[in-house]
């Protein structure tokens, strides 16, 4: 594999983007080899990496099919139920958490 030129942080040429930039234009990789590679400087670490993809060659963004949007609505109502007292909680329980706001405090609840 030829090595590939590697940038420093904000200094990459125009004409590459990382795949975060391409999703934002609406396209994706579409295949292509990395073009460059970004670095980013850390203390006592190793540099972050970013890839670095030619927009030029980027294809657009495959639309979603209505399988993956029920699949995708299903995920996230999986998110909301408690599985505690097995209710919507109206929101996406937080893993901290585990459980909806009133079961993880019921005392609180019962106060008010």
């Amino acid at each position: 594999m030829p090595a590939v030129p590697v940038y420093r942080w904000r200094l990459a040429p125009d004409g590459l983007a990382t795949r975060r930039q391409l999703r934002a234009l609406g396209s994706r990789p579409g295949g292509q080899d990395v073009a460059a590679q970004l670095e980013r400087p850390r203390r006592r670490r190793e540099p972050l990496v970013a890839y670095l993809y030619r927009v030029e060659h980027a294809k657009p963004v495959r639309p979603m099919t209505p399988a993956k949007w029920a699949a995708l609505a299903k995920a996230n109502a999986a998110r909301r139920i408690c599985p505690k007292c097995r209710r919507d909680a109206g929101y996406v329980i937080p893993p901290s958490l585990g459980m909806c706001t009133p079961c993880a405090y019921p005392d609180e609840q019962r106060a008010a």
